[in-house]
């Protein structure tokens, strides 16, 4: 056995006349232990938190989205939309007109983001699973329909079971014009739209779209083949990113293509920013709790001088000295390490199958805090606890190890 973690070992669990000593180790061990334990259950619920908001956009967003580099409109005729649907693993394409609108209905109004979408978007099903009234039906028998947001619903009264009461889109003819008069009804163009359904994803989506057909969107807006984005779903998500890159290639660059994590970047930008705040500020906390070892292996190499002493006669060297108190105090730190480990995989994995902590927000799409486990988490915190640990004992090993032989 390794000589100086032998002694290390019996400084350790051996203390019959050191008992304050002893205190301070095991306190040491749990601030570590509880330390370890919060730093990875809050990072696991930081990683719950950015999936739940990935899972939030696969419903609303496209694998891929395409749009301009420059301006809001481009032209998309439809040697555009072939030269894309060739690339392999392309599976359909949604082409897109979405302008802010005005709505009215009954007498109630507001402003929202009308999305006119062809047929594509009903066959991908990405509304399906988020339909709380109504169904998802773009148009009928000729009739142009919406789909509403569950808070545009709620804000206008709408009832999609009052068949003659039509939602009136309106939008200006000529918004250059330094002329228009906003009170003059020939100012706009007006269309109707009968609503059909009720959809609910979060708030954001849910108090400002609604989902048009794109005839309709063209219609209002006196387009032709003007387009503000193609949505593309692929086949085989294991390879999008290869498919980002080909529509890269065919598109140019007059085009930005985006996968769905850059359609928020700003977003998961911000949840991955607050993480690593946490963790710096976790692992602060950790260090303080580490100051304990530094206290405790200070009065040990006070209490062990007699031994070091012992030591040095039997030919132990200055190095042998330092690593016995190094690793006494590895002892403790790791042990409060793994403890806290333990505790904070336990506490996530019930979490995780039986959601005991509830997020306390009536009407939420989930009861309980998401959370998800990774490996780099617990590895990342593990080499924080060791840095810490080894600067709280270095000074302590060294003083002991430089004890005055006389």
């Amino acid at each position: 056995m390794n000589f100086p973690f032998f002694i290390a070992k019996r400084y350790f669990f051996a203390r019959k006349k050191t008992s304050f000593i002893s205190l301070i180790s095991m306190i040491s061990m749990l601030g570590v232990g509880v330390g370890t334990m919060a730093l990875v259950v809050v990072l696991s619920v930081f990683n719950g938190l950015e999936d739940f908001q990935r899972g939030l956009y696969k419903s609303f967003d496209a694998d891929l989205k395409v749009s301009p580099a420059k301006g809001k409109y481009f032209e998309c005729p439809p040697s555009l939309v072939q030269k894309i649907q060739k690339v392999e693993g392309v599976g359909s394409i949604t082409q897109v007109i979405e302008e802010n609108v005005l709505l009215r209905y009954r007498d109630a109004q507001m402003v929202v983001n009308l999305k006119g979408v062809d047929d594509n978007f009903l066959k991908q099903n990405r509304l399906k699973e988020m339909m709380i009234d109504g169904k998802p039906i773009l148009h009928e028998n000729g009739v142009a329909n919406a789909i509403v947001g569950a808070g545009v619903a709620v804000k206008l009264n709408i009832d999609i079971e009052a068949f003659f009461t039509p939602l009136d889109v309106w939008y200006p003819r000529n918004t250059n014009s330094k002329t228009l008069d906003l009170y003059a009804t020939d100012a706009f163009n007006k269309l109707s739209l009968n609503p059909t359904g009720v959809f609910s994803i979060e708030q954001q989506y849910d108090d400002n779209y609604i989902f048009a057909p794109l005839s309709f969107a063209q219609n209002l807006l006196n387009f032709q083949n003007q387009r503000t984005s193609l949505e593309i779903k692929v086949t085989n998500q294991a390879n999008a990113a290869d498919i980002q890159e080909a529509v890269k290639r065919i598109l140019g660059q007059n085009f930005i293509v985006q996968n769905q994590d850059e359609q928020h970047a700003s977003l998961l930008r911000a949840i991955k920013i607050e993480k690593l705040f946490v963790f710096l500020t976790l692992s602060f906390i950790i260090g303080i709790a580490s100051f304990n070892i530094f206290f405790s292996l200070s009065m040990l190499a006070i209490e062990k001088k007699e031994d070091v002493k012992t030591l040095y006669a039997m030919g132990a060297d200055t190095i042998v000295i330092q690593k016995i108190f190094l690793l006494e105090g590895a002892i403790v730190a790791f042990t409060g390490a793994i403890i806290g480990l333990l505790l904070g995989f336990t506490l996530c994995w019930l979490q995780q199958t039986f959601g005991f902590i509830s997020m306390g927000i009536v009407g939420a799409m989930i009861d309980a805090y998401p959370v998800k486990m990774q490996f780099l988490d617990f590895l990342f915190t593990a080499i924080v606890v060791v840095i810490i640990t080894l600067m709280a004992s270095y000074f302590p090993a060294k003083r002991a190890a430089n004890i005055e032989i006389v």
